[in-house]
This record gives structure tokens, sequence and C-alpha cells, in this order.
């Protein structure tokens, strides 16, 4: 319903719309201090869509912009999850049913760990690990998705009613003929979702990607919040 940003100092910024549809600025920051504030005002559900039992999609039937979420990339190793994959979704119907039976295995084995993930790892190192953040977590249910040939995409945005507030990273996987949301962080997908980039993994979905001198990161605020008045609206800052 409305969507804005801020850049303090004000620089110029490019905006163009990068291979995965995401609306993205390009700025070149001056030296000290720099603030990014953003805020969305967007018209939800209260709860992402499920479909058990929604069907497998042959790779030949499926549409040519879902195919690069078949690959392997840098984080979701997919082609290393084949065997386990496979025994995770041992006599699941193809489709939804083996997504769902991953989400599960996700959540038991890994142990959910907010706050801690500052350096990405890849599926391969948070299986081995045994602890994630949600991004991490997001990889693995990712890796072993495409390993069975079920494209899948990571999403970064917001969640209402996150603890602790965070942004959040979950992933969508194309069965039914259609994108559907997986959580292996949370226990229902209750909540309004705010989705505010698409990818292959983190590395095209970080909030900010710098280039030349370390840049640190001094602060991060994030405020997500229902709005009063006519529907039912969820703000995120």
């Amino acid at each position: 319903m409305r969507e804005e940003y801020l850049l303090s100092p004000s620089v110029p910024a490019l905006e163009f719309t990068d291979m995965f549809g995401n609306l993205c600025q390009r700025i070149v920051a001056p030296a000290g201090n720099f603030t990014v504030s953003t805020s969305v005002d967007i018209e939800t559900t209260d709860e992402s869509d499920t479909a058990p039992g929604s069907p497998f999609i042959e790779v030949q039937l499926l549409p040519p912009d879902v195919l690069p979420f078949l690959y392997p990339s840098r984080y979701c190793e997919s082609d290393r999850f084949t065997e386990m994959a496979a025994s995770v979704t041992a006599n699941q119907s193809p489709g939804y049913d083996q997504c769902n039976a991953i989400v599960n295995y996700v959540r038991k084995s890994i142990r959910y760990t907010p706050g801690i993930g500052q350096q990405i790892i890849s599926a391969s190192e948070v299986n081995q690990l045994g602890q994630g953040v949600c991004r991490d977590m997001a990889h693995l249910g990712i890796a072993c998705c495409r390993a069975l040939s079920i494209p899948a995409r990571m999403v970064v945005g917001y969640l209402e009613g996150l603890e602790p507030m965070d942004l959040h990273a979950w992933f969508e996987a194309y069965v039914g003929n259609r994108w559907y949301t997986f959580d292996p962080t949370q226990p229902d997908l209750k909540g309004g979702r705010i989705a505010i980039a698409f990818g292959r993994d983190a590395a095209d979905v970080a909030i900010y990607t710098q280039f030349g001198n370390p840049v640190d990161l001094l602060n991060m605020n994030v405020q997500v919040k229902k709005m009063t008045g006519p529907g039912y609206h969820s703000k995120a800052q």
C-alpha cells in the first residue's frame, strides 16, 4: 500500500530490478556514519497457504523462470543431499508432502539459535553443526528440496510476532504449479509475512551488498506491528 526508503546523508540512488524481480538501489556511500531507513504498509494474510498433497511438477513442465531454483548454489549444495533427502522423505507423496517432511527434519535436527548467525554458513555446514539461524535452516530446506528436483527459493522479509524481532528468512517451494511457504523456525505458518526479496540463497538477498573498504554494521532496528483502521495490515520498518 505504501513503501519508502530514506538515506542519511542523502546521496543519489540508481534503482533497478535484478534477475529475481527484486527492486534494488545502487549507491556510493560517503565516508562516516550512513543510515538507511525503510518503511512499508502492506496488506497481507494472517496465515500462509498450505496444500498437503499438492503434486510434484515434472521438470519438463516447469515454467522457465522457475528453473534457476533447481540448481545447486553457493550456500545450498543440493547435489550433496540426494541420498539424505530421499531418506527423509521416504513414503511421502511427491511434492508438498515431501517438502513438509523436509521441514520437520530441519526443525527436529537443527536447533534454532536466533542472534548468533553473523557468519553465513552453507546447508552442509549447518547440517553438520546442528544449530543455526533462520537463514541457515532455510538453506538446508532449500538444498533438500532441490535434491528431489523440487524448485526452492529463499525469501527474506518480516514476520509479525517474531521473537526476537529481526529480519527473517524462510523458503518457498514450487509444487502444484505455484510457490508455497515453508518455515522450519516456526511451529506453524500463522502471522503476516512481508516478503522483501527472493533469491537462490543468502548471497542473492542480502539487505545490502558492499564493495570496497570494509563497512561495520553499527545498528539495525526492526519493528513490525499490526495497524489499526479499515482491514488488517502489518507495518514493517
